[in-house]
């Protein structure tokens, strides 16, 4: 299950004909999250000077955009959520479909009685078991990002999310975060180079899906 609406990603593009830098913005599905790494020209020419990594200077330039809460200026404490933390933090009600499950018939139409403590411990293991957690990770886009560190979702894909199996968990919803990219154009000594704003997708929820 994909994504309806395309999300405007950062792609880079190596001529190597006329050995040009440059940067191409598009529209890219967003069932291609997270966003695979990018391939970045090695020249060290295209990295920002000290000087243009002013840190006030580029907080202001990115204004309110800057959200501490996925971004980070200097190398973030990796504490990731291990995945056992992220399967027992299940988040607010059960869903209904599973809450209305009929326990007291089987398949094959035989009835079984089963108590209202062990129901409820059943469905609350079959709400743990299909939850789908948004796993998140500190990414380094290198020094041609700033903020340099984006905290990206990842869904949960070690095992099946489905009983029986057969069902994964897949996104099903993501939020954008601005981000300055380091942009140049022209050729070496004569090039110009600036910071630009960009849109970076994160996965923010995860569904079980076929």
């Amino acid at each position: 299950m994909g994504f309806s609406q395309g999300l405007l990603v950062v792609l880079m593009s190596i001529h190597l004909g006329a050995s040009q830098h440059f940067l191409r913005l598009r529209p890219s599905p967003s069932d291609t999250l997270p966003v695979p790494d990018l391939i970045e020209h090695p020249d060290p020419e295209y990295d920002p000077r000290e000087q243009d990594l002013a840190e006030r200077t580029l907080r202001k330039k990115l204004g309110s955009n800057f959200d501490p809460n996925f971004m980070s200026i200097g190398a973030p404490v990796l504490m990731n959520l291990s995945v056992q933390d992220a399967q027992l933090r299940v988040p607010g009600p059960m869903p209904n479909d599973i809450k209305k499950l009929d326990l007291s018939e089987t398949p094959y139409g035989r009835r079984v009685k089963i108590g209202k403590k062990a129901r409820r411990k059943f469905l609350q293991w079959l709400w743990t078991y299909t939850h789908c957690p948004v796993v998140y990770t500190w990414k380094d886009l290198g020094v041609r990002f700033w903020p340099r560190y984006i905290k990206e979702g990842n869904c949960f894909s070690e095992r099946s999310c489905s009983f029986p199996e057969g069902m994964f968990c897949k996104p099903v919803k993501s939020i954008t975060k601005t981000f300055l990219r380091w942009y140049c154009q022209g050729f070496l000594k004569q090039k110009y180079c600036t910071w630009i704003p960009v849109q970076y997708p994160v996965i923010s929820e995860c569904k079980c899906s076929c």
